[in-house]
């Protein structure tokens, strides 16, 4: 049973823990960190969702992704979550973003840089089935037309220190 920090709007504690899968009570929040991720050479890692996902099953994104755990910081979340989803388990993490939404979540987006060796990313089950690195100009074309609308949206204001950092 995985259990989450219920938080208020502004990211503060509330008190309380919620329940994966039962239902988030109306103005309270969990938090959810993204990871976009950069090798020191210039290129970016995509990932694919495994088909089993109920939000857009099988497609690429440009991060890896998941709830903090009950107890966890957002920057303890993003690392376990990119160790889980990738293997990637160093890099220099910077905060990009902090953003409250309609679906009572606190995304949280980091920029992961790292000299992870680039064919020693593994899988998790259920989660992702596939990667690949883009060159800087791939990324930049995979940005504008195939990337989760909602990471754009997040990423868009961010995307000169990303591409930069």
């Amino acid at each position: 049973m995985e259990q989450w920090d219920a938080r208020h709007a502004d990211g503060r504690l509330a008190g309380f823990r919620l329940i994966r899968g039962k239902s988030i009570p109306r103005g309270y929040y969990h938090l959810v960190v993204e990871i976009t991720v950069r090798h020191t050479d210039g290129s970016f890692l995509l990932m694919q969702r495994d088909h089993t996902k109920l939000d857009f099953p099988g497609y690429h994104e440009a991060s890896a992704s998941g709830s903090a755990l009950a107890g966890e910081t957002a920057l303890q979340a993003a690392k376990r979550e990119l160790a889980e989803e990738t293997g990637i388990r160093r890099g220099e993490f910077t905060e990009l973003y902090r953003q409250t939404t309609d679906v009572q979540a606190i995304f949280v987006g980091f920029l992961c840089v790292t000299d992870w060796p680039k064919d020693n990313i593994t899988l998790q089950a259920g989660e992702t089935i596939d990667f690949r690195w883009l060159s800087r100009a791939e990324f930049l074309d995979y940005f504008s037309d195939g990337l989760i609308p909602y990471q754009r949206d997040r990423l868009s204001r961010h995307l000169d220190f990303i591409l930069n950092r």
